[in-house]
């Protein structure tokens, strides 16, 4: 199912959406969809937030391009792109998709945009180093209205995002990380290395 995302540009930033495009037309309808409708999302945020509507879109339509591919294929990819491998990589390898997805853009398709492949990186935990860019693809993504049901507070994230990037993504991965631990299950050390730098901003009042 190939969806036009009205991503526009010239030079750089039109050859980048048409190699990623050529790989989200290849990835399941179901996680397509998800993909387009957090690329309007993420628009939103960029208005809101200072940042270009077409580059928030194209972080978005990058983020998932490796979602698709199963765990032991991430396994398999991640050391002979040069992933690391940690231990809540190993015994959950789904979330190496976002790194694994990085990889393959920036070493199979040529993307050299270093902003945006980071933002496909950590999309899935956050991580201290990320931009505006990188703080709207991480939110938008969760921001998606079909994860209602895994993220109750959702409205409330949207809210808060749409004033302060920083606070909805503390907020996210605060409630995130509680309800790992009350379900007995790992906690990535990126999603918790965010959640500190946030954190600490916010006790310095530095926010």
């Amino acid at each position: 199912m190939h969806q036009q995302t009205g991503i526009i540009g010239s030079g750089d930033m039109a050859a980048h959406a048409n190699r990623i495009q050529e790989r989200v037309d290849l990835l399941p309808s179901g996680l397509q969809a998800h993909i387009y409708r957090v690329c309007e999302i993420a628009r939103e945020l960029g208005r809101q937030h200072g940042l270009d509507e077409e580059r928030a879109a194209l972080g978005m339509l990058a983020h998932d391009v490796a979602r698709a591919t199963p765990g032991g294929e991430l396994l398999r990819l991640a050391p002979e792109l040069g992933v690391p491998i940690g231990l809540v990589d190993r015994r959950v390898p789904v979330m190496l998709h976002g790194p694994v997805g990085a990889e393959l853009l920036r070493q199979h398709d040529r993307i050299d945009d270093g902003p945006l492949l980071e933002a496909v990186y950590w999309h899935t935990t956050s991580h201290p180093s990320l931009d505006t860019l990188g703080k709207v693809v991480f939110l938008a993504d969760k921001l998606d209205p079909n994860k209602q049901g895994r993220y109750p507070y959702l409205p409330q994230l949207r809210e808060t995002a749409m004033e302060n990037l920083d606070r909805a993504t503390l907020m996210f991965l605060t409630q995130e990380t509680m309800a790992r631990v009350d379900r007995g299950e790992l906690v990535h050390p990126a999603m918790v290395e965010a959640r500190n730098h946030l954190l600490t901003k916010t006790l310095d009042g530095l926010e």
